[in-house]
């Protein structure tokens, strides 16, 4: 039963392979499915396990040990996983349907921010050039062990210290790469967001595979829909706009608050980020160099 001024959220995301180990596999997609939940500023309760293969090429060990690396997940956070659904597909993939609840009040919602407020980042980008890279053997699982690390970080404390401080519209950083995500929160408002290539922060090794060409083509579709929608200021060249648009697996949240709370990421230890500010604008996204 739900309590007064409580809301339920649901949210669902499936992923195809973003590393070579099936349990740790499991484990970044469960981060992954629940950091919608979070990113509204709720908390998770249930789970419903979504399985894609075919089942001429993997038994059922695999699916086993990506289960059981989801429920690694799960249990930590006191997630109860209460089914699920397998289906044949070409490719494998595999996600989580999420239940959970929010305060009613407390909502984060993607648009809200305003002018004045600073634009932060709770986790680095380059997951996407470098799963491509590992999918290629241009890198192995150990090379990219920092943004193994970040996929399997929650969004969880992140997001309870955005609620605390305020945060004036927030979402997470997924499949559309940053300047995707951070044009939901502008699009059709009137305010821009102003963002600073030099403060993102970016993955080691990330760079370097750009320039091997180890770029998705999620991130040239993704370049492509952000045509006359961000304006690009200064020497940007074409990998630095490809990492911007780099589809991201787990990515950090992308918030916008007061900039006089931001004591309160401050004081939290949590990692952060200020990549930008919010002006009065006609919803666009500038960046520069």
């Amino acid at each position: 039963m739900l309590s007064c001024g409580q809301a339920i959220v649901e949210s669902v995301d499936i992923i195809t392979p973003v590393v070579n180990t099936p349990f740790l596999f499991g484990s970044i997609s469960a981060v992954n499915s629940v950091s919608d939940i979070y990113a509204m500023g709720g908390k998770p309760l249930t789970a419903l396990a979504l399985v894609g293969f075919p089942s001429c090429d993997f038994g059922p060990e695999v699916v086993k040990e990506i289960l059981k690396g989801a429920i690694s997940i799960l249990d930590k956070i006191k997630v109860n996983l209460i089914g699920g659904h397998t289906f044949e597909d070409p490719e494998l993939k595999f996600g989580l349907s999420v239940t959970g609840t929010v305060d009613r009040n407390k909502i984060l919602r993607q648009r809200g921010s305003n002018p004045g407020d600073v634009l932060v980042l709770t986790k680095p980008i380059g997951i996407g050039i470098l799963t491509t890279a590992l999918k290629a053997r241009k890198l192995s699982e150990s090379d990219i062990y920092e943004a193994i690390e970040w996929m399997l970080r929650l969004n969880d404390t992140a997001a309870k210290v955005a609620v605390e401080a305020g945060a004036t519209s927030a979402t997470d950083v997924t499949g559309f790469g940053l300047l995707g995500h951070a044009y939901s929160m502008v699009r059709d408002s009137s305010v821009n967001f102003i963002i600073s290539r030099k403060d993102i922060p970016v993955m080691s090794k990330t760079e370097e595979m750009i320039d091997a060409g180890m770029v998705p083509e999620g991130a040239y579709n993704n370049l492509k829909y952000f045509k006359g929608k961000v304006e690009i200021t200064g020497d940007l060249n074409e990998g630095n706009k490809l990492l911007l648009a780099d589809p991201q697996t787990s990515g950090g949240l992308l918030l916008t608050l007061p900039q006089d709370k931001l004591d309160v990421f401050r004081s939290s230890g949590e990692p952060f980020y200020i990549i930008g500010r919010v002006e009065e604008g006609r919803g666009k996204i500038l960046v520069n160099a």
